[in-house]
């Protein structure tokens, strides 16, 4: 991979004048690698096992909330001046985290709600999402859980999709936030739950765009997959050629930077890129608000300085408190809203 110390934007050329100008807004995603507090939650026994062998304390979890709660508000901050309007997030145990987060000393200030739903999933973590209320007013949010067996019939439990419908500076938007299954056991082998969630993803989207063709819908999350895996490239039916998507096609920036060499979590050596934004073609072609860059934050401090996983994601958690922010590198939008 290129060197990570610089961040890497992908710019959209659209079609305005220099005199146009914008409202910018941040739209991010990132996977903060278990957020969990230091309460022993007795239905969730990833929770109790951590607590009880000593490797999770309340003095680890407020330096945990503390790292996250740095990175958060950087995201997007070059190129808007400002931190993130929308972020949404997987790996956090429950709305308490989410309360500490939102109210951390780094955090407080920019006046962050915060939608939560607890989901089924068997690790006790959850998708959620945070947004400043001066820009972003919700009107609806919905869950929706995905449905898995396992080999002997019983269900697999994971992580629901959150379904979110607002308004970014005045103007309509869904956001649904995700966190797909994991890799475990295998890329190919556990692929078939991903294409199922990925199924799941599309009937979410083709329902919104049956009552409103022009919907403005953003796809985020950890989708455990790349982009042109078959869950993503062929589920969601997605494409890079913005100025030319047909009916029903999601346009996907972030398989351009993987196709460069860039990636959000790397595993053995290569990357992946499994954190990604996807939109539907209104958000790209619409000059009332649009995208205009996608991006990785991988800025220095989040990158492990030395040691085997040398030029890793500086993660949090290996087996011991490792002091780092997350296995996942934070991805976003830059979208501009045209005003007069």
């Amino acid at each position: 991979m290129k060197k990570l110390s610089c961040l890497f934007i992908f710019l959209s050329f659209l079609n305005f004048s220099q005199d146009d100008k914008f409202i910018l807004s941040t739209v991010a995603f990132y996977n903060v690698e278990n957020l969990f507090d230091a309460i022993d939650d007795p239905k969730n026994s990833w929770d109790q096992n951590w607590l009880e062998e000593g490797t999770w304390t309340e003095e680890i979890y407020q330096q945990k909330l503390k790292n996250i709660s740095r990175v958060i508000p950087e995201i997007g901050f070059q190129y808007t001046g400002s931190h993130p309007a929308i972020v949404g997030l997987c790996e956090v145990e429950n709305r308490k985290v989410l309360i500490d987060l939102v109210q951390s000393e780094s955090m407080k200030k920019y006046n962050y709600n915060i939608i939560h739903f607890d989901s089924p999933d068997e690790r006790g973590i959850d998708v959620a999402l945070l947004f400043d209320r001066q820009r972003f007013k919700p009107r609806k949010a919905k869950k929706y859980p995905l449905y898995l067996k396992r080999q002997n019939g019983e269900r697999d439990f994971t992580r629901d999709q959150l379904l979110v419908e607002g308004f970014l500076d005045g103007e309509k938007v869904y956001l649904i936030v995700n966190h797909w299954p994991s890799r475990s056991g295998g890329q190919m082998r556990s692929e078939p739950a991903r294409i199922k969630a990925g199924q799941l993803n599309k009937r979410i989207i083709d329902s919104i765009q049956s009552l409103d063709p022009k919907a403005k819908v953003i796809s985020m999350g950890d989708f455990n997959d790349d982009p042109k895996d078959k869950s993503i490239k062929m589920t969601l039916n997605t494409s890079t050629k913005k100025n030319k998507l047909v009916e029903g096609q999601i346009f996907n920036p972030f398989e351009i930077l993987h196709r460069k060499g860039y990636g959000t979590l790397k595993y053995r050596g290569n990357w992946n890129m499994l954190d990604q934004l996807l939109m539907t073609e209104p958000l790209v072609t619409d000059t009332s608000l649009s995208f205009i860059k996608a991006g990785i934050y991988n800025e220095k401090y989040l990158i492990t300085p030395d040691g085997n996983y040398e030029g890793y994601p500086y993660k949090s958690f290996y087996n011991v408190w490792l002091g780092g922010y997350s296995d996942h590198f934070p991805v976003f939008l830059i979208l501009g809203k045209k005003v007069n």
